[in-house]
């Protein structure tokens, strides 16, 4: 039997719907959404690559403190 996918443990919410909303609102909806975790990063941030299922990355611009990309993991 395959193992089943991490993915289950996340909220079924699409990242992109995440971009262009401040920081403090795209926050606010991930926890009421479900996430468990959230992590606001800079753009270019260097991070490791370890999967934690039930967070939600989000890349934040400093000049305008919006999200410019979000991930699950």
């Amino acid at each position: 039997m395959a193992p089943e996918s991490a993915d289950q443990d996340n909220p079924q919410d699409d990242p992109e719907t995440y971009v262009g909303l401040s920081a403090e609102a795209a926050e606010e909806r991930a926890y009421a959404r479900g996430w468990t975790t959230v992590r606001s990063l800079p753009p270019d941030a260097i991070i490791t690559m370890e999967y934690l299922s039930g967070r939600l990355n989000f890349a934040v611009e400093k000049s305008t403190g919006n999200v410019v990309r979000c991930w699950k993991g």
